[in-house]
């Protein structure tokens, strides 16, 4: 809480305002737009916390985020070495054929070693722990998309409206 002190017409006034600091927020709402493995861990481990921490939790899939809730797309999703620095190797040999199948070979094994779920795990747990999953429906037209496309945990189809809706309420907002 931040205080201030004010000298209006001789008299001392003091006025208490809020920081947005200050209040604890517990929601959290995150835009999942990549639709890559190594960027579909990073909302559902968040999402998946948030949860457990008592948070209610919204994830938005759009544009290439869609992939992490299509039928067709969620087991076989794929990391490319192209175009990520990250990557322990120069990046124009991303470009050699057959390099994304070892890059994405590559983080499976190691996901593997560590114990950590797949893609599919982590959005059953999200969902049996309450997170909310909503698909853009701009997105899902550009992508000739129906709800049969997609995932049962997919709660529903939704704009930018009920998004920007879903965000305003003193949530935490992250865009992955």
């Amino acid at each position: 809480m931040v205080t201030i002190s004010l000298l209006e017409e001789k008299n001392m006034q003091t006025l208490d305002l809020k920081s947005p600091y200050s209040e604890k927020r517990n929601k959290l709402v995150i835009v999942c737009s990549k639709g890559s493995l190594d960027m579909a861990y990073p909302p559902l481990m968040l999402a998946t916390t948030g949860a457990a921490m008592g948070m209610e939790v919204d994830l938005y899939f759009t544009f290439w985020g869609m992939n992490m809730i299509r039928k067709k797309s969620v087991e076989s999703m794929k990391i490319s070495p192209v175009g990520n620095p990250a990557m322990p190797m120069p990046n124009i040999l991303g470009m050699i054929p057959g390099m994304t199948r070892l890059a994405t070979r590559m983080m499976r094994k190691k996901m593997d070693g560590m114990k950590m779920p797949s893609i599919k795990e982590m959005i059953t747990t999200a969902h049996e722990a309450g997170v909310h999953f909503h698909a853009c429906s701009p997105s899902m037209q550009m992508m000739n998309l129906t709800k049969d496309d997609l995932i049962p945990e997919v709660d529903d189809i939704i704009g930018a409206t009920t998004y920007l809706d879903l965000a305003s309420d003193n949530a935490i907002t992250l865009f992955v």
